[in-house]
């Protein structure tokens, strides 16, 4: 009998300790089942939003089905081996959609505070605006798709976000309209919809080891997926694979992160302006104060809006960025975009087509699009720098229709151009930096310059207008496979006379004790042919 005894016990500590799966489904459900049987589901979020959860335990959303509201995890830990899991299940045959949490009059679709190794996978999110049950006029608010975020000092760790849908994310009702000068602002004033964002502004508080891969992020009025961290007080974060598509702002955006790895994503109309809740300006991709972030693989397209809005550009107080082998193409604002205060930032082995078509006054315009642009602006500050800054190895084509443009800021240190290709067909010129107040003219304090070795299609790609001037130019034409095309492989150049084997090594700037963060020396190209003795003359290695 003792024996029984003590094995009931056993039993029923491991069934109360072990891992509980938890049923949500809003057709069939209720919220008075215990929700831990298929047959006996609940029916909401807010049921959802009163568990304790356990390490390992799983929140299941059935497929086919909307959920209105939020669903809410605070003060939730799984742990390393056994997160907590949001995901989905098929509760018939015919169900495949993910489950859809309709959060309209919520300020989140899903709110993760405080918390610790989660898994969120295979949920569709929408916020279509509106809808809001107060009386009080709302200002500044946002409303997210997901939110990640911190209340109390602590250390978080490990969130991971796998194959979400999040869309249509709004603020404001559809039919209204952002004021006029709102896209003229840093990053808007006004009441807007985000995809998915991380942020981290409490004291003594981190969150680390954060991962967003295979989602979806499409037409948001704002930012599709964004990073804020206080003091760099977000750490190790990895975005992979991802389409972000028609966002009102930025695609991809991080502040105060520190360390990352951003891989293998497609952004695409950013700065979107096709509906009237939307910013209407942004970056594909853009860092500030931000250090050691990888930035490959990636292609960033159609960047829209009358500042900035290159294919991926380096802000203000960076150091330790690396944007190498992304494809961007026709983005308003330009391709290579370095801002004040930035220290040993690199752009090598990119292909970048027909960007920084914007013409100042133009449509609103009220910066010049810029194929290269080295900028001092760090805000209200003096303008200095960048320093180290360096560009090498990439294929640039620009056709005739586009006037070029370029920018040096005087104070800029420690610049570093060579192996490139400017493939341009028309006109190209040079002009101020023009970033909220336009840079002055002056006298040139560049200094530490290493520019030899780049090949232009003939000699007006490079304005002697501009500060620096090539010491070594090499004219002629890489004669590309398919010049104008939209893939990597139209811009493999023929004219190996002129390409193969060309290159010089690359070496760090007289000053710069640290080079890179991953070393100067790369050993593929953009499209992973091994380069073999000295590099070839842009992104593409000729084998």
């Amino acid at each position: 009998m003792k024996k029984i005894f003590v094995l009931s016990i056993v039993l029923w500590l491991g069934f109360h300790l072990g891992a509980t799966k938890y049923y949500v489904n809003s057709e069939s459900g209720d919220d008075s089942n215990n929700g831990t049987h298929m047959s006996a589901p609940f029916a909401s979020l807010s049921k959802v939003n009163t568990l304790k959860l356990n390490p390992g335990d799983q929140i299941l959303l059935a497929r086919g089905c909307v959920f209105k509201g939020t669903l809410e995890l605070q003060n939730q830990a799984g742990t390393k081996n056994k997160p907590i899991v949001v995901s989905s299940y098929s509760h018939n045959n015919s169900a495949k959609e993910k489950p859809l949490i309709e959060a309209n009059g919520f300020l989140n679709g899903i709110l993760i505070i405080n918390c610790s190794n989660i898994l969120i996978k295979d949920i569709e999110i929408t916020a279509k605006g509106g809808g809001f049950k107060t009386d009080v006029k709302l200002k500044n608010y946002m409303c997210c798709g997901v939110l990640v975020t911190t209340s109390k000092a602590g250390e978080y760790k490990n969130i991971l976000l796998q194959n979400l849908t999040v869309r249509d994310v709004f603020f404001e009702k559809e039919g209204f309209s952002r004021g006029a000068g709102e896209v003229k602002t840093a990053n808007g004033k006004q009441n807007y919809g985000w995809g998915i964002r991380f942020i981290n502004a409490t004291e003594d508080a981190v969150l680390k080891d954060l991962t967003v891969k295979d989602c979806t992020i499409k037409n948001v009025a704002h930012t599709g997926l964004k990073f804020t961290g206080k003091g760099k007080s977000i750490h190790n974060i990895q975005v992979f694979n991802n389409d972000v598509i028609e966002t009102g702002g930025p695609g991809i955006q991080m502040s105060g992160v520190h360390t990352g790895h951003v891989k293998g994503n497609r952004v695409n109309h950013s700065g979107s302006n096709n509906d009237s809740r939307k910013w209407g300006r942004g970056s594909g991709l853009w860092t500030w104060g931000t250090s050691d972030v990888i930035i490959e693989h990636n292609s960033f397209k159609n960047a829209n809006g009358p500042g900035d809005s290159a294919g991926c550009h380096i802000d203000y107080n960076c150091n330790n960025i690396i944007v190498q082998y992304n494809l961007s193409a026709y983005n308003a604002g330009g391709f290579c975009e370095i801002l004040g205060n930035n220290y040993n930032c690199a752009y090598r082995y990119n292909v970048s087509v027909n960007d920084g078509h914007r013409v100042k006054g133009k449509d609103g315009a009220f910066q010049e699009g810029k194929i290269f642009w080295l900028s001092g602006y760090q805000g209200n500050k003096k303008r200095s720098g960048p320093f180290n800054s360096y560009f090498y190895n990439n294929t640039m084509y620009v056709n005739k229709g586009i006037v070029a443009k370029i920018a040096v800021n005087n104070a800029s240190s420690g610049v570093l151009i060579a192996n490139n290709i400017f493939h341009i067909e028309g006109d190209c010129k040079a002009v101020l930096g023009d970033q909220y107040n336009p840079q002055k003219k002056g006298a040139s304090r560049v200094k530490n310059i290493v520019f030899k070795n780049n090949l232009y299609l003939n000699k007006s790609n490079w304005p002697k207008e501009v500060l620096i001037q090539d010491e070594q130019p090499i004219i002629g034409n890489a004669r590309f496979v398919n010049a104008g095309g939209s893939s990597l492989q139209d811009y493999l150049p023929l004219n190996a006379e002129l390409i193969k084997n060309k290159g010089i090594e690359i070496e760090m700037l007289p000053g710069d004790s640290i080079g890179l963060i991953n070393g100067l020396k790369v050993r593929r190209d953009i499209l992973d042919t091994k380069i073999k003795g000295l590099p070839d003359m842009g992104a593409i290695e000729l084998k």
